[in-house]
């Protein structure tokens, strides 16, 4: 009786149309037919004229080859293209007769990595599978596709950054455990008494850190802090759950942090690519001139994104307002004195912030961020299922993939085909002047949101530097603006590791209930980042930047 009891209140799940989460058939359906009907026609002749250019800009070609089509038969079929150099008519590869690859079929490689990337970022908005499945699926279309050799793929897919977002991950989970989070907090968030302040001191405050410091870094040290302080403050007002108050904590930060890019050429790889790329392109620029144009330029982001943040959720929480200082203060008052597993986790911190100051130009931070991992199990502070228990592997997946994406549009030139179509598609007012000022931010800005910022600028620079020199405009200004540009990956989860990080991390710290939606970086992202052109603009075409000395 009891077994029949179980059966009836669990009635058998079968398949159906009906949509649930992490399984909506109807949109799995829709985005085939859509993905199968565009990969079947032929690429376009803008992609045929990219693949067969000799030394196209913005894409880096192989050694003694003079094309994307050479590049990319030298990766694929080497044997093939090892005969062709030598004027042999035939080739046996590993696998047996080869041949080279057409221009056609270089150009349709190119473009299914634009669809893989679309694809991706559709499942990965909708959750029409759930993240992990698309994470794989990515691998499993490259793979099909035969876009990159299968060694090649696991590599795309371990990049230095997916070993730092997994890395910081499990740094916070040692933070969190050992309670230092909370003494963080008192030092970061002792002074901040409101929402408001929270909204226009602490994030402006956040936002400069951000340009000298690693943004990923802040935002996974903050992360924690805030959880604490979020749950807290429910507790105090008798509240089980306040999302947006949750969304106001955690995408402010992240936002605010993804921001800090324009203030120095410090504040990531994108910008060291610029530098040596205006270097390249003789007109070289130094780390204070480079300051003197952006970094009173990002407070101003930051209290904007502030004044959104707080404009648009405030009225909706669920409590009457926070007081963060309180809570911190609170939450170490009744702490134990520091010492202990708290004391050692704040030493490996300590050396983790050194290492990627000192060494994480060279060294990345991937590699010093799985140094302290190990030192965290060597000094007992983490085990590995506290690792299974508080790192979101989804999420992990899901800039690995991304990862994944990036390499395999810049090798087929799919990233140099979309620049130049972003590109061409500026209407006459944007495409000279300083109207060329504002339509790069827009396509760089655009673009950012889909590859890594490093990516979009390394893919651009070359692309749009020379644009300034004929529209007459000065080649500073395009370079800092695509730059600039390119800290405004808002939109998508997978736009910058602060998106990811937020992602995963943001939980409710008791129910471990996940606090964020794909749909909420849309959701506000979205206005944030135009917001954020506008007030570029204002600074760059209208404002600030019209005061300043610039070399054409």
């Amino acid at each position: 009786m009891a077994h029949k009891s179980s059966s009836a209140a669990t009635p058998e799940r079968g398949w159906s149309w009906k949509n649930q989460p992490g399984y909506k058939p109807v949109l799995i359906l829709a985005a085939a037919v859509v993905f199968i009907a565009l990969a079947v026609l032929p690429p376009t002749q803008a992609m045929l004229e990219m693949v067969t250019q000799e030394n196209p800009p913005g894409y880096s070609l192989a050694r003694n080859c003079k094309n994307i089509v050479d590049t990319i038969n030298q990766k694929l079929r080497p044997a093939a293209f090892k005969a062709h150099l030598e004027g042999q008519t035939e080739a046996v590869g590993s696998h047996g007769p080869e041949t080279l690859m057409s221009a056609d079929q270089v150009a349709r490689l190119a473009k299914i990595m634009v669809l893989i990337l679309f694809l991706a970022a559709f499942l990965w908005g909708t959750e029409a599978l759930p993240l992990g499945a698309t994470d794989i699926l990515v691998g499993v279309f490259l793979y099909l596709f035969a876009v990159l050799p299968l060694n090649d793929i696991s590599k795309a897919y371990m990049s230095d950054a997916v070993f730092f977002v997994f890395g910081i991950l499990c740094v916070a989970v040692g933070v969190a455990k050992t309670g230092l989070d909370k003494r963080i907090g008192l030092i970061l968030l002792s002074r901040i008494r409101s929402a408001k302040a929270f909204a226009f001191i602490f994030l402006p405050l956040l936002s400069m850190c951000a340009s000298f410091l690693s943004e990923h870094a802040l935002v996974a040290l903050l992360i924690p802090v805030l959880m604490g302080i979020y749950k807290v403050t429910c507790k105090i007002h008798g509240v089980d759950k306040d999302p947006a108050l949750a969304v106001f904590l955690l995408l402010g930060i992240t936002f605010a942090a993804n921001v800090g890019g324009p203030g120095s050429p410090a504040a990531g790889g994108r910008n060291a690519i610029m530098v040596g790329y205006l270097m390249e392109y003789g007109t070289p620029i130094t780390f204070l001139e480079w300051m003197k144009t952006g970094i009173a330029l990002v407070p101003a982001l930051s209290c904007a994104i502030g004044a959104f943040m707080y404009i648009s959720l405030k009225r909706r929480f669920r409590v009457p307002d926070m007081d963060p200082g309180e809570v911190v203060r609170a939450e170490v008052a009744r702490m134990p004195k520091f010492g202990g597993q708290e004391a050692i986790m704040a030493v490996i911190l300590v050396l983790l912030v050194a290492a990627w100051l000192i060494i994480g130009e060279h060294a990345g931070l991937g590699g010093p961020t799985m140094y302290a991992v190990m030192a965290m199990f060597v000094c007992k502070i983490l085990t590995w299922d506290d690792i299974q228990d508080g790192v979101a592997f989804d999420v992990v997946g899901l800039y690995a993939a991304a990862s994944a994406i990036g390499v395999g549009l810049k090798f087929t030139g799919g990233a140099l085909w979309l620049a130049a179509a972003f590109v061409d598609a500026l209407p006459g007012f944007l495409s000279s002047g300083e109207g060329l000022v504002m339509g790069v931010s827009l396509l760089t800005g655009t673009m950012t949101n889909f590859m890594s910022d490093g990516a979009t600028v390394a893919a651009l620079g070359p692309v749009v530097l020379p644009m300034a020199t004929l529209a007459g405009t000065s080649v500073w200004k395009v370079g800092l603006i695509t730059s600039f540009s390119s800290s405004f990956a808002n939109i998508l989860v997978v736009g910058t590791p602060n998106n990811a990080i937020c992602f995963g991390m943001g939980r409710d710290p008791e129910t471990g209930e996940r606090l964020l939606d794909v749909m909420d970086f849309v959701r506000y992202g979205l206005p944030i980042t135009i917001i954020s052109w506008f007030v570029l603009w204002g600074w760059a075409v209208f404002g600030y930047w019209r005061f300043l000395d610039w070399p054409v």
